[in-house]
């Protein structure tokens, strides 16, 4: 049994979360705030804490920081989730930065809010970081896919772990390495980017390990390297499975002892956070004898995939608004029209497609409101929805059908279990409800596990 401390200006929630909290066998305290919150948690005796964003006075990015703080201190600091209404990119990342167990979307189940707090209990909060985030949204997206990637975005940052960042060409896995570097406390050293894939592997070696004059013909001075030239910073090896064999071995020494050997010159010791990407298939190089073993597990120690934008269909709309707006200079708008076609268009080049169709619009389609026909460029494909009729019509009609049809998918899944449904989508059992009603799905069948009464 865990005592829990449920931190939110809003009472009702508050009475609700403890509620199920009870029900689920725990202890539940309450603070209306986060000064409130701060001074139980100094009394000690707290297990956990629900921790509420938005609140007037101190909020929770203050809490959480005070809690790192007085953990640096040597004060005992209990675990934190944080829920919050208005999940972004931003407070996503920060929340996981500062040392979050999990970062999540009101309103919470009581299935989900039973697995986090089981996961909570033997967790101890992270170790501060001096360097704050900058609150910018460089990481566009709400569906569950990229906040599990801003999420471990969050926790990597202050980490000196490499990273090796796999996924399709365009999903932007330079994007994910500059907001880890961006997020954590190397983000005011340089961050320097080479692209193995763009430099011939005779000249790879100098651009990343510099050389000194007269090393080789046309060496008429010292170079530093990227490598150096990163120092105390981030390196980001793109398109590392294109690297050759002979540089690959080179690499994997710089990983192992932070040494450095410029072309025709002495060893140099440098700090430096190495983060690597492919769209390439490692292990299956490595089983092909193109690609070293050893390296790929020194640079594999944390390993992030990026999703494809096909299997993100909630974010293709958003991130094209952004695109849109960023270049045109100025707001503009999707018509429904237009933001059905950019749903039934495949994506093979992922984001990267995305952003210079969006691009290509801002130049050519002179209308405040983004038509239909200004998209007639994309080239026919198979839609990313398989209902052909699910996209039909208005955007309201289109978000209306695709509700009802995941709703309806949920039921069938867990056998009619309206909790379990709710726990699949992701919603709060009584928003499941309202959906019911209001798509005119039939509420008869199987009971849900109550909470304090019955579902019917």
């Amino acid at each position: 049994m865990a005592r829990v401390l449920i931190v939110d200006d809003d009472a009702a929630l508050r009475e609700g979360i403890a509620e199920t909290l009870g029900d689920l066998g725990h202890n539940a305290e309450q603070a209306g705030d986060g000064a409130a919150a701060l001074t139980r948690l100094a009394r000690g005796g707290i297990d956990a804490v629900l921790l509420d964003l938005r609140m007037p006075g101190m909020d929770g990015l203050a809490v959480l920081k005070e809690l790192r703080a007085r953990r640096d201190q040597g004060d005992a600091v209990p675990p934190v989730a944080v829920l919050t209404a208005v999940p972004t990119a931003a407070n996503t990342i920060e929340a996981m930065r500062l040392g979050a167990v999990d970062h999540i979307a009101k309103p919470i189940g009581r299935d989900a809010l039973a697995a986090l707090v089981a996961r909570m209990l033997p967790v101890a909060l992270a170790a501060p970081s001096a360097t704050p985030a900058d609150g910018s949204d460089a990481l566009i997206g709400t569906t569950a896919a990229m906040r599990e990637v801003q999420k471990a975005v969050g926790m990597l940052a202050d980490s000196d772990a490499t990273v090796l960042i796999t996924g399709e060409t365009g999903t932007g896995k330079e994007v994910v390495a500059r907001a880890i570097h961006r997020h954590g406390r190397r983000a005011a050293q340089p961050f320097e980017a080479v692209n193995c894939a763009a430099i011939p592997a005779g000249l790879l070696e100098s651009q990343l390990f510099g050389h000194v004059r007269g090393a080789f013909t046309g060496a008429v001075g010292d170079a530093l390297g990227s490598v150096r030239a990163a120092h105390k910073g981030t390196l980001f090896l793109d398109e590392i499975g294109d690297m050759d064999l002979a540089m690959q071995a080179k690499l994997l020494r710089v990983l192992q002892e932070r040494v450095v050997v410029p072309v025709g010159g002495k060893p140099v010791a440098v700090d430096v956070r190495v983060l690597a990407a492919t769209h390439q298939d490692l292990p299956a190089m490595v089983r092909a004898g193109r690609f070293r073993e050893d390296l790929y597990w020194r640079l594999g120690v944390v390993p992030l995939h990026l999703p494809p934008l096909r299997d993100r269909l909630g974010d293709i709309v958003p991130l094209a608004e952004h695109f849109l707006a960023l270049s045109s200079g100025t707001a503009r708008q999707l018509s429904a029209g237009a933001a059905a076609r950019l749903l039934r268009h495949a994506w093979p080049g992922n984001v990267r497609e995305l952003r210079n169709a969006m691009e290509r619009v801002a130049a050519l389609a002179r209308r405040a409101v983004v038509g239909e026909d200004d998209l007639d460029f994309l080239a026919a494909g198979p839609a990313t929805a398989p209902e052909d009729d699910l996209l039909a019509g208005t955007l309201p009609e289109a978000v209306a059908r695709l509700e009802a049809t995941m709703i309806r998918r949920a039921l069938a899944r867990s056998g009619g279990n309206r909790a379990e449904a709710a726990r699949l989508l992701g919603i709060h059992r009584q928003l499941l409800y309202e959906k019911l009603r209001q798509h005119g799905i039939e509420l008869s069948g199987t009971r849900t596990e109550a909470v304090g009464k019955d579902d019917r």
